[in-house]
């Protein structure tokens, strides 16, 4: 009696490698290696931006002073809120005196007991 080995089983598929198939490896490189370049000329791209606008700030003529003196104004007295329309006018200062409430000075329920 011979001792045979068993068949091999053949409907157990082959084992794959961790990285994949040689295509799948190729397209992971290539993806890569486009996402590199991407990003390579958008730095590239952000740096001649960059160079530019010193350029331009650097030949732009700076503003001439002015040659009368400025009037002054009375910033104080404009009120934002009264220039847009929400709140009323009022004067800053009170006009006089203010008329007093007839019957004199008002005292509470408790006081002059």
């Amino acid at each position: 009696m011979a001792s045979r080995s068993p068949a091999p089983d053949t409907t157990d598929a082959a084992p794959v490698p961790l990285g994949g198939t040689r295509a799948q490896s190729l397209q992971r490189l290539q993806v890569g290696l486009s996402l590199l370049v991407g990003i390579v000329l958008i730095v590239g791209l952000a740096n001649v931006i960059e160079n530019r606008a010193k350029q331009s700030d650097q030949a732009v003529v700076p503003e001439a002073a002015a040659t009368v003196a400025p009037e002054p104004t009375s910033a104080a007295a404009n009120d934002p809120l009264a220039d847009a329309g929400v709140v009323p006018d009022l004067p800053a200062a009170p006009s006089g005196t203010q008329a007093a409430p007839a019957g004199g000075p008002r005292t509470g329920p408790n006081e002059g007991q």
